[in-house]
């Protein structure tokens, strides 16, 4: 590699190296100053700063429901406005002296003139991370961004006719594909059917009602399943009619989800659905787990069988890939040393010489990763 272009290539891999006059500025610094990179300086004139990861200052938490909120993020240096909308955002945020990282769907539409991403967070009981953005973390924050991604995306030119079907958060990365379709002008036939417990409890339920008052070529059903029951896909056919014809979107509770999939796979339509799952389904490892060793960062901890290895990493304070953190994207794939993991999707175990999605894997007795 010539000088040329080892001073213009990324500084780091999780920077994505779209913006070639920034990526040389930043990866100019940074490895003209190797091996004293200059991060530590950086941050002293602004946190965002960074040549080796990216960056962003929460500037806004604003509260959709009782236990949701919006998280507006200003990002630093590197970060790429042109993300697909309906893709997701890995945020890490240091709580009680480590990093806790998690991938949350982005609500704001890309948008390089704003400068600004969103995210909506629904605080769940076991979550400890959605808990503190809901109720605890303050505007000003800085926290540690991965690189947009995801299948789950709208293209560009959309389909003339559309469904979208989601509960609950499900509605998260459906808002910034229709807030994409806005300010566009893009005006395709949409049916959005959402579902939520309450009419307290629906996320962005103003703005999804002042869309179809505002534009009639969205129609917006809205399911209170704690007054009027489930929704029954069967209703489709008074509903939308032509939904076999529609490209679907769906994303919420995996029980709706593996319904919607089976009705898609009976009718032959498959190829017109996308989904999008927040959770992993897990077969029954009761009985699993172990002490797990990170050879390359040092780290040994022993869990449970219902704790992943990305998990069990993370907890101790071990460096780790993660994409998804769904089993679809591969980014967290790590070999193991030795003794076993566990696919917690289906049970399969893996040995000595295997490679392990970490998200979706867990400790089957004592094993060594080469993380």
């Amino acid at each position: 590699m010539g000088l040329k272009d080892w001073i213009e290539a990324p500084a780091t891999a999780v920077v994505p190296a779209t913006r070639s006059k920034l990526n040389w500025l930043r990866g100019a610094t940074a490895r003209l100053t190797t091996p004293l990179l200059p991060d530590d300086y950086l941050h002293l004139a602004n946190p965002l700063w960074s040549a080796r990861e990216l960056r962003g200052r929460i500037v806004d938490v604003r509260s959709e429901t009782s236990d949701s909120a919006t998280i507006v993020i200003k990002p630093g240096w590197g970060f790429d406005f042109d993300y697909a909308p309906g893709q997701y955002v890995g945020i890490g945020l240091h709580i009680d002296g480590r990093w806790h990282w998690r991938s949350y769907s982005l609500t704001s539409p890309p948008n390089w003139d704003d400068k600004r991403i969103s995210i909506a967070v629904k605080a769940m009981p076991e979550g400890f991370l959605s808990a503190h953005l809901v109720n605890g973390v303050p505007s000003g924050t800085i926290v540690r961004l991965a690189t947009p991604s995801g299948n789950f995306a709208l293209p560009d030119p959309p389909p003339e006719r559309i469904l979208f079907l989601t509960a609950g958060s499900g509605v998260t990365p459906i808002m910034a594909m229709l807030r994409t379709l806005s300010r566009r002008g893009r005006r395709p036939d949409v049916l959005h059917v959402h579902s939520a417990r309450t009419e307290s409890e629906v996320m962005f339920g103003d703005e999804l009602k002042a869309l179809a008052d505002d534009h009639p070529e969205f129609r917006s059903h809205i399911q209170l399943t704690r007054s009027q029951g489930k929704f029954a896909l069967s209703s489709l056919d008074e509903l939308c009619p032509d939904w076999r014809e529609r490209t679907t979107w769906a994303c919420g509770p995996l029980p709706m989800l593996d319904e919607i999939e089976r009705r898609w796979q009976d009718e032959g339509i498959t190829d017109k659905l996308n989904l999008e799952r927040f959770a992993v389904s897990r077969a029954d490892t009761s009985g699993k787990g172990g002490t797990v060793t990170f050879e390359k960062s040092g780290k040994t901890v022993t869990v449970d069988g219902a704790t992943t290895l990305l998990e069990a990493g993370e907890g101790a304070g071990a460096l780790m890939p993660f994409g998804c953190r769904m089993g679809i994207c591969q980014t967290c794939v790590v070999p193991v040393l030795s003794g076993h993991a566990i696919d917690l999707r289906n049970g399969k175990e893996h040995a000595e010489g295997d490679r392990v999605q970490t998200c979706v894997s867990a400790a089957a007795g004592d094993c060594t990763l080469d993380a």
